[in-house]
């Protein structure tokens, strides 16, 4: 990679992460390439430099919390409400494995998520933000690769996670796929099977990571979204391409639309690899054909 330019080089090395996967004993610092906490054509002194200056910064956001939270407690009615959820979120955490080894730490947790809703307007705190921090905690040794890490993820993925921001979009772009690219099963959804879909929100809002059995496959499908490879949103590819595996069944059963979220909830354990596999076939498939403008807005 070093003949490249910097641009084909950046292109390299995105595809490479997208197509091969990350070796775990890289995977903690690829990610802070990634998600653009380092810059790809950065030298080490550089990252020195800018990891010492994330952690000062990390620590004044700190600082400036203790300084006002009396404030907030007493004038921010909202932030007593989003306090006691995220304490009540992280007490339902296994934070031990099946040894009782103990996996995370839930006061650092508590403080990076009260942190993050203090600091990222955009991303106010909602339920299912606890578990995804805490597969960055799982990963990072300290606090403020977390914190700076989970913001330029929600960056990096256009917010696509986030209630009031992405997720009614992908759900939008969902049925619009839906209705291009299998109208039988479109129908049924808009028929028999109405409000299906709707009621998929946990997917994006989580990144699936409840689909999958292990940290390693949650880190392998949220690599990919990071690269932007094979094109931009490809967690609406992903939840189409879930959908594609219990279409047989609600169409065979007419199945209605509690059934249907019943059965989507029911898949589990899936692998990370054979998911984007398929998620593939299906960009592969949609840049075939004539595709809708607003499709190509959100694709390509």
């Amino acid at each position: 990679m070093t003949t490249l330019s910097p641009e084909n080089s950046l292109s390299a090395r995105q595809s490479a992460s997208f197509i091969l996967g990350l070796h775990p004993t890289v995977r903690t610092e690829a990610w802070k390439f990634l998600t653009g906490y380092y810059s790809w054509q950065s030298s080490q002194d550089e990252r020195l430099t800018v990891d010492s200056t994330r952690r000062k910064n990390y620590e004044a956001l700190c600082q400036m919390y203790q300084k006002i939270q009396p404030l907030l407690e007493n004038l921010h009615r909202n932030f007593i409400e989003t306090r006691n959820s995220i304490t009540y979120d992280i007490k339902k955490l296994y934070d031990k494995d099946p040894l009782g080894n103990v996996l995370l730490d839930k006061k650092k947790l508590e403080k990076i998520l009260l942190l993050s809703y203090v600091c990222n307007t955009q991303a106010e705190y909602q339920q299912g933000f606890h578990e995804m921090v805490m597969i960055f905690q799982l990963m990072l040794e300290h606090d403020h690769e977390t914190f700076w890490l989970f913001q330029f993820f929600l960056q990096k993925t256009e917010h696509s996670c986030v209630i009031n921001i992405g997720v009614g979009k992908n759900l939008d772009m969902l049925n619009t796929l839906i209705d291009f690219l299998d109208p039988v099963f479109a129908e049924h959804l808009k028929g028999k099977g109405a409000g299906a879909v709707p009621s998929l929100f946990p997917w994006f809002c989580l990144c699936f990571q409840r689909a999958f059995k292990t940290f390693d496959d949650v880190w392998r499908l949220w690599e990919v979204l990071l690269t932007g490879k094979p094109c931009r949103n490809f967690q609406v590819l992903v939840a189409y391409s879930m959908l594609q595996m219990v279409r047989p069944q609600v169409l065979q059963e007419s199945m209605t639309g509690d059934d249907i979220l019943l059965a989507c909830n029911n898949l589990i354990d899936l692998d990370a690899d054979e998911l984007i596999s398929a998620a593939c076939i299906v960009y592969a498939e949609l840049i075939q054909k004539d595709v809708p403008q607003s499709l190509k807005d959100f694709f390509l």
